[in-house]
């Protein structure tokens, strides 16, 4: 049978967080209850967003790109954007779950890199980390909860010293893995497209300003980010994209100007595919009645392209 006449397999579901508003806090935290029944889905999906759950109860098992580990509580589970995972047979799950976009980490950390190396196994346990883990997140749950001055730095805090914790748990001396040549060269580069301006340059211009060729440059970010600069790039531009309608009274086609869209229907299409709202949606809702900064769910959404 020829590859068109074959049919068509399911995508796999994507899941996103539910932060359509900027003044939405990219972060949630909370038990599989309060999260809700997409936290212990039975179903092979994957996220746009990290995903760290500490299980403290229950029986089954967790699949992590195809890799099946028994639950035996206390373990810790990490799952980074575009892997697919599942609960297997799980009954009586009990513990805290963490639900982060990659905007709310540190920008100049090395914390997406942690993140990736304590999500190549499905889990494994705190050991002596099991109390402090316990305890941190339980803070970390009264901080989200209450809203109280100076919550957002408190969590962002709190969230590197998990994963600090974490990483320390899983390795076998208890020592940190040291941060190599790739790291320093991605977030070098990171730093770099933070500047007014990245959109208007190209991977190869970063690449001149820091010395290697742009291959070598795709390569490493992609090693040490799990992503290419191109992606890195679209992210920062988003993000000054959002400030800007935001924070200023720019009209959208002097947003698309200052961020060097010569065609502002394209810049709309661009933050749209990338935001899931139109520039002026999104400047209007930023602006409105304010909101609970706290989400409690995570939401089935389409695909990415």
């Amino acid at each position: 049978m020829s590859d068109l006449c074959k049919p068509r397999l399911p995508a796999i579901p994507l899941h996103r967080l539910e932060v359509p508003l900027p003044h939405l806090l990219p972060f949630a935290i909370g038990t599989f209850d309060t999260i809700g029944p997409l936290s212990r889905a039975a179903f092979p999906h994957r996220h746009t967003f990290y995903e760290i759950v500490y299980v403290t109860g229950g029986r089954g098992a967790h699949v992590l790109d195809l890799a099946h580990r028994t639950l035996e509580p206390p373990q810790l589970c990490v799952i980074t954007p575009g892997q697919v995972h599942h609960w297997a047979d799980a009954d009586g799950l009990a513990g805290q779950v963490v639900l982060f976009n990659e905007d709310f980490l540190p920008p100049d950390s090395q914390d997406a890199a942690a993140l990736r190396t304590l999500a190549t196994r499905p889990a494994h346990p705190p050991g002596d980390e099991s109390g402090p883990i316990a305890a941190l997140l339980a803070d970390m749950g009264r901080e989200y909860r209450e809203l109280r001055s100076g919550y957002q730095g408190v969590l962002r805090a709190s969230l590197h010293i998990l994963i600090l914790r974490a990483l320390r748990a899983g390795a076998p001396d208890g020592r940190l893995p040291d941060r190599d040549r790739a790291d320093e060269l991605a977030a070098a580069f990171t730093r770099l497209t933070g500047r007014p301006g990245a959109a208007r340059r190209s991977v190869g211009s970063y690449a001149r300003e820091l010395g290697v060729s742009a291959g070598h440059l795709s390569t490493t970010v992609r090693r040490a980010t799990g992503r290419t600069p191109a992606s890195l790039i679209r992210q920062q531009t988003t993000l000054e994209a959002k400030r800007l309608l935001t924070g200023t009274r720019l009209t959208v086609r002097q947003v698309a100007s200052e961020l060097g869209f010569a065609d502002p229907a394209y810049f709309c299409r661009f933050f749209r595919r990338e935001t899931g709202l139109s520039p002026g949606r999104f400047r209007a809702g930023a602006v409105g009645k304010h909101h609970d900064p706290r989400i409690g769910s995570i939401a089935a959404a389409p695909d990415d392209p």
